[in-house]
């Protein structure tokens, strides 16, 4: 019985082998669109990484299922940009509790020139927060990170007319708020 059983057991470690391999060839052309997204997100290197890695062994976990591998990189994407915004929701509530719970002392800034920076960037990046988040994915990757559309679309799985169109909505609604 044991004759019978081991080219059965050999098939299934040769096609699990096959699996990882595949993984790890479509995870190394894309691991670090799974860091650029996150950072674009949480916008803390640490917290990218750590996201980053999470949407890995989610990826890995769940490779076996996914139909066409050829989506890898869009469906990468989606998981990792799902796990930033939910990682970004706990943050928020975390420091709402932490701020209602004791007050924070007013940091100093260095510069006025760095300090005015560092306001536009705050105020691009909360208008960008409130946009919905079909308009906000499509900022982040294609002005922000600097895909072209073709990729967008790719990424996202929609026409690139789509694509067009929602970001010049999302530059409209931007231009709207920062006004």
């Amino acid at each position: 019985m044991y004759e019978l059983a081991e080219p059965l057991a050999t098939d299934l470690v040769t096609a699990e082998d096959d699996l990882t391999r595949e993984f790890e060839t479509r995870l190394a052309d894309s691991s670090t669109l799974a860091f650029r997204v996150a950072y674009s997100i949480v916008r803390q290197k640490q917290d990218a990484e750590d996201i980053a890695q999470d949407a890995f062994a989610r990826a890995y976990r769940r490779f076996g299922q996914l139909r066409d591998r050829e989506a890898f990189r869009a469906w990468l994407v989606r998981m990792t940009w799902r796990l930033a915004i939910d990682f970004k929701r706990s943050q928020r509530r975390r420091t709402s509790r932490e701020e209602s719970a004791a007050r924070l002392v007013p940091s100093t800034t260095p510069g006025e020139s760095d300090a005015i920076e560092r306001d536009r960037s705050a105020r691009l990046w909360q208008a960008i927060d409130q946009l919905p988040e079909r308009l906000r994915i499509v900022v982040v990757l294609a002005a922000i990170e600097g895909h072209s559309v073709r990729d967008v679309a790719t990424l996202l799985d929609a026409p690139e007319g789509t694509i067009k169109s929602r970001l010049f909505e999302a530059r409209e609604k931007l231009r709207e708020m920062l006004q």
